[in-house]
């Protein structure tokens, strides 16, 4: 792909670009007149680089021939920019070209190609709305055909190529868009010779400095480097022929690692280039699976290998279709990563979803489960930022596999939890998922699961709304279920908390509140009264109509018995038509701001919990009194503490209770480790400092403890 990538950077001409398109597919009549009819159709139109148009069209379609793509590709490739740019319908085409090619155009052209025009500056808050869209729309036209998405990212492929046509701002925001919708789209299909080629692309005008740093050490070092790896494959060759192979049998490809891997590397682990140990690799190709193994046990029996980073894809496939075995080995000084896999496996993690048009054969295709989730939870999610976040963790993440006691695998990103499992069994034993195992060991739901992880769920009989742990799950699928049985669970809890708070404003009971709202039609909307202060406003004032007529035998009641009051507190606002004093927050659920609360009143204070609570729920059911509670606008500025304490009984306690006199809240608190194995003495928090002197804290919290870092987290990105 490599070589093809740069015949094509230096194809200017249309005549050359057919020329080239013919060495990758036949000429069919169809493409034939596909040519001829795009060649006239964008007459006269030229690229910002200055070439005629049509160019780009037809090195879109040398790109989708060379991935095996059949005729119809190769046409809807050379069409689809005929039907955005000039007056030429769908129906047009169907016509002239017939259905699949008019079903594969329209799906090209349902994709928002961002235009010029249109292009977002990359520090705009529309950024990730304006992703999330094209993103969606490249999913939803791709459920019912997958090669829409193939010619799609050849399209994206080219236009990388010649971006050097257009303004810096212009490069950058293309490029964030390849980096975060196309390039993962692309390891989802398991075409890594694409995905790799557009990470590095967009590199290039994302991070310039970056990439230049990693270009410099690899262009000053790359001789060096070179000889290392032909120095280490000379040894291999020797053991493997020795070992009873034939030269025919394999061949080994040598590498210097993409720059993107490198940089992410670099960052995951927080080390400069200098110290990444494996920028080397090689790639060991052979007939059958089982020479694999034997190569591995040449590897292994003469290179000491890293055990932890071994991983037999061949074995347990990644969803893509991925089959590599991975090891690591030392070679005198060097680290370098050894692949190895069957030429069968290499066809498939090269072309992935298209290695079977390419080869019309090879090794497994990658399942597209991914493509209907998402479609199916695009139905369920309102948000378009939520819809992309959600995606967006179903295509980045590195694969795990686990087992279920049966010995099915299932395939999850990594960092997922068992009840990421429970969802993937089914969305059923997610719901109801109540007792987790893992390896027989009994463990909590949140556990994060690891490689070759056996799990078994035990479930109940009622299902479980977990919505607090939406944020602890990885999956899509969990995440989406999730908030959509909490959001019907939220407004069911909505219609019950509005008419209890309206019984408290009225002093009357429930059954009463009920016929009134009944007889104004209000029941179906009164839920609203729970969240939004205006609204339960207007309902009061809509129900004193009621509580006058029927309260007439006292005359000393006055109109304005009911009028709402908004009462503000340190990070509650409270309305109500009662005075209130004070506001605490109830010991048992702990609300975090963001998060759907509740007020209780007794006497003339308020008790705020998680709409969720289990003891709300008890209080609900007990007839507590309500009033309407929410947080305040204005979010206390929060800072993360990183601070290291002595390891002896009770200074964290001791820590904790200096915090709470200079009134500062602790949101959340990490353990962490200390540089002596098994002493536990850093800790992370997260606190929130209303209205305080942050340099007074500071200054106060430094004269007494041994503070490491202490940060606003409140920066432009949150």
């Amino acid at each position: 792909m490599e070589e093809l990538v740069e015949i094509v950077k230096g194809c200017k001409q249309a005549d050359k670009a057919v020329e080239l398109l013919y060495k990758y597919i036949k000429p069919t009549a169809s493409i034939e007149k596909a040519v001829a009819f795009t060649r006239e159709k964008h007459k006269g139109q030229y690229r910002k680089s200055g070439e005629e148009y049509v160019v780009h069209p037809i090195l879109v379609c040398v790109f989708v021939a060379y991935l095996g793509g059949d005729e119809s590709m190769v046409v809807a490739g050379l069409l689809h920019d005929v039907v955005e740019d000039t007056s030429c319908s769908t129906e047009e085409v169907k016509a002239m070209f017939g259905e699949e090619v008019g079903h594969l155009v329209d799906g090209l052209t349902k994709i928002m190609e961002i235009r010029d025009l249109e292009l977002i500056p990359s520090d705009s808050n529309e950024k990730l709305i304006a992703s999330a869209l094209t993103f969606r729309k490249m999913l939803i036209a791709s459920i019912r055909d997958v090669r829409v998405l193939v010619v799609k990212l050849c399209d994206r492929l080219h236009n990388m190529l010649t971006l050097s046509a257009l303004d810096p701002l212009k490069q950058r925001r293309i490029s964030e868009e390849t980096l975060v919708v196309y390039a993962p789209i692309a390891h989802r299909l398991g075409i890594s010779s694409i995905k790799n080629l557009l990470e590095d692309f967009s590199f290039l005008y994302v991070m310039p400095n970056e990439y230049n740093k990693i270009d410099t050490y690899i262009t000053e070092h790359g001789q060096q480097l070179q000889l290392r790896l032909n120095h280490f494959i000379s040894k291999i060759k020797t053991y493997m022929l020795k070992e009873g192979f034939i030269e025919s049998d394999f061949t080994i490809q040598k590498r210097i690692k993409h720059y993107y891997s490198i940089y992410l590397k670099m960052q995951r682990k927080g080390v400069s280039i200098e110290e990444i140990l494996d920028l080397l690799a090689i790639r060991i190709i052979v007939r059958n699976p089982i020479d694999c193994y034997r190569a591995l046990g040449i590897v292994h029996q003469h290179f000491n290998p890293l055990i932890s980073r071994f991983k037999d894809y061949v074995a347990i496939p990644k969803e893509n279709g991925y089959q590599t075995i991975h090891t690591t080995v030392f070679d005198d000084k060097s680290i370098i990563e050894s692949q190895i896999r069957t030429y069968d496996m290499n066809k498939t993690a090269e072309y992935g979803v298209a290695a079977h048009w390419k080869y019309k054969s090879g090794g497994l295709n990658p399942k597209l489960d991914w493509l209907n989730d998402l479609n199916n939870q695009n139905d369920d999610i309102e948000n378009i930022e939520d819809f992309y976040a959600i995606a967006k963790d179903n295509l980045y993440s590195e694969d795990i596999a686990v087992f279920s006691p049966k010995g099915d695998i299932f395939t999850l990103p990594r960092g997922a939890t068992v009840l990421d499992f429970a969802y993937e069994v089914h969305t059923e034993v997610g719901a109801h998922a109540d007792e987790a195992f893992v390896n027989k060991q009994k463990v909590p739901l949140l556990t994060e699961l690891k490689n070759g992880d056996i799990v078994k769920v035990v479930t109940s009989k009622e299902p479980k709304y977990r919505c607090s742990w939406v944020n602890s799950v990885k999956t899509g699928k969990a995440k989406s279920t999730i908030q959509s049985n909490c959001r019907q669970k939220i407004k069911d809890i909505n219609h019950k908390v509005a008419i209890k708070i309206l019984a408290h404003v009225f002093s009357l009971s429930e059954p009463k509140i009920l016929e009134w709202l009944e007889s104004d039609m209000l029941t179906k909307k009164i839920y609203k009264a729970a969240i939004d202060s205006i609204y339960l406003q207007d309902v009061v004032n809509g129900l004193k109509g009621h509580a006058l007529h029927d309260t007439l035998l006292f005359p000393l009641l006055k109109k304005d018995r009911y009028g709402i009051k908004k009462q503000k507190f340190e990070n509650i606002v409270i309305y109500s038509n009662y005075h209130i004093s004070n506001v605490y927050f109830d010991y048992c659920c702990h609300p975090k701001r963001g998060d759907d609360i509740v007020g209780f009143k007794k006497g003339t204070d308020v008790f705020v919990h998680h709409k969720l609570c289990e003891r709300a729920a008890v209080l609900m059911d007990e007839n507590e009194p309500m009033v309407f509670v929410k947080w305040t606008r204005e979010a206390p500025e929060r800072y993360k503490l990183i601070v290291s304490l002595e390891n002896k009984k009770g200074s964290l306690a001791s820590f904790l209770l200096y915090l709470a006199k200079m009134e500062v809240n602790l949101v959340t608190i990490e353990l962490g480790k200390s540089e002596d194995e098994g002493h536990a003495d850093y800790f992370e928090m997260i606190l929130e400092l209303p209205d305080k002197n942050i340099t007074t804290v500071r200054d106060n919290l430094k004269n007494k403890y041994r503070i490491i870092q202490f940060v606003s987290v409140n920066d432009a990105y949150k």
